[in-house]
C-alpha cells in the first residue's frame, strides 16, 4: 500500500488562489523597490499608498497590502481607489471570515453607486457572490463588466472558477482559454487548464503545464505541476529531472523530495535511495505524514519491523486518523 500525495486538483486550486510570486521579473522588482522608497519618504501620501498596496496585493503580500489599504482609506475615506484596495485586501486575505466578505461586498456596492461603470469593482463584487456560492449574481456582474470591457481578463478567470464549482468543465475550459487570449502571459490560467485536463486523464495537460513553466521557469510551484503530471503519465525520467531542478532552486521543497522518494520506491525499486529521499523530506518537513508512512513500508521491505513500527507511529502521531499506517503497523508487530 502506498500514498502518493494530496489531490492534485486541490493542490492546483490552492496554487491558483495563492501562488508564490517571489519570481517576478527585474523590472517589477525595480518598480516595487522604487515604490517602497517613495512610501518611506511620503508615508501619508494616499496615491502612493494605493499604488504600493495594489502591488503588494498582486504579490500576495497581504499583511503589507492591508496596512497600505487601511491607512489610505483612513486618511481619505472618500477616495474610491483607497476603498477598493482596502476591500480587495480583506476579501482576498487568507483566513477571511464571512463578515470580511460581507464588509468587502458593501464597499464594492458603495463604489458602484458612485461609479456605475467601474469594471474593477464589478468583478470584485462578483467574487464576493462566488464566495457565497451565489453564482447567479456573480455571473450577473461579470457579464455587466464584460459588456463594458470585453477584454477584461479577470472576468473570464472568475467565470472559469464559477463553472468549476458548477462542474461544467466545458465552459470552465472555454473561460480560462479566453482569459489566456486576453493575456497570453497569464500563467495561472495555463495551470488551471492543465489541472482540468489532468483530472480528465488527458495528456494534453502537459502542454499547458509546460507553457506555464516556460513563463515561470524559477517558480517551483509551477515546476511541480509539470513534474507531477509527467510522473502520472509515466514520463518518470523527465519528472525526476524537474524535481532535481526544483531542489537545486530550493533544497527545502519537501514535495519534490517526497516524489523522488516515491519514484525510487515504486518505479525504480531502489529502496535505499527511496529511504534517503523520505528521510530528507522529513528533515525538511517533520510532520510529513506520507513520508513517514512510506519510510515505514521501506523498513518493512527490508525486514526491519522495529523501525517500521517507529515510522508508522510517527505518521500516526501527526495524523491519528491515517488509516494506511493503522493497517500496516499491525504487520510490523
Amino acid at each position: 500500500m502506498n500514498f502518493k500525495f494530496l489531490s492534485f486538483f486541490l493542490f492546483i486550486a490552492i496554487l491558483f488562489s495563492a501562488v508564490s510570486c517571489a519570481q517576478n521579473d527585474k523590472k517589477s522588482k525595480h518598480i516595487t523597490t522604487d515604490i517602497d522608497s517613495l512610501v518611506l519618504l511620503y508615508p501619508d501620501s494616499v496615491p502612493l499608498l494605493i499604488q504600493h498596496g495594489n502591488k503588494m496585493l498582486e504579490e500576495y503580500q497581504f499583511e503589507r497590502a492591508l496596512n497600505d489599504g487601511a491607512k489610505a482609506f483612513r486618511l481619505d475615506s472618500n477616495n474610491l481607489e483607497a476603498r477598493l484596495l482596502y476591500a480587495n485586501v480583506i476579501n482576498n486575505q487568507p483566513g477571511r471570515s464571512v463578515n470580511d466578505i460581507m464588509t468587502a461586498q458593501n464597499h464594492f456596492l458603495y463604489i458602484l453607486k458612485k461609479q456605475t461603470k467601474n469594471v474593477d469593482a464589478m468583478v470584485s463584487l462578483a467574487t464576493t457572490y462566488s464566495q457565497q456560492m451565489d453564482f447567479e449574481n456573480s455571473f450577473l456582474y461579470l457579464n455587466k463588466a464584460l459588456r463594458i470591457n470585453p477584454k477584461y481578463r479577470d472576468a473570464y478567470v472568475l467565470k472559469g472558477t464559477n463553472y468549476l464549482h458548477l462542474n461544467d468543465m466545458k465552459l470552465a475550459k472555454s473561460s480560462y482559454q479566453t482569459a489566456i487570449d486576453q493575456d497570453p502571459n497569464f500563467f495561472e490560467a495555463y495551470l488551471m487548464l492543465g489541472s482540468i485536463y489532468q483530472a480528465e486523464n488527458n495528456k494534453i495537460c502537459l502542454e499547458y503545464y509546460k507553457t506555464a513553466a516556460d513563463l515561470k521557469p524559477k517558480n517551483n510551484d509551477v515546476l511541480y505541476a509539470l513534474a507531477f503530471a509527467k510522473q502520472i503519465f509515466n514520463e518518470t525520467e523527465e519528472a525526476k529531472a524537474i524535481y532535481r531542478q526544483m531542489i537545486q532552486q530550493d533544497t527545502s521543497y519537501s514535495q519534490a523530495l517526497f516524489q523522488l522518494g516515491y519514484i525510487k520506491q515504486w518505479s525504480d525499486k531502489d529502496i535505499d535511495s527511496a529511504m534517503y529521499f523520505y528521510s530528507s523530506t522529513i528533515q525538511t518537513t517533520p510532520n510529513y505524514v506520507e513520508a513517514w508512512h512510506n519510510l515505514g513500508i521501506c523498513y518493512l521491505e527490508k525486514g526491519d519491523k522495529p523501525k517500521a513500527q517507529q515510522a508508522f507511529r510517527k505518521a500516526l502521531t501527526f495524523n491519528p486518523d491515517f488509516e494506511l499506517s493503522k493497517e500496516l503497523i499491525k504487520k510490523a508487530q
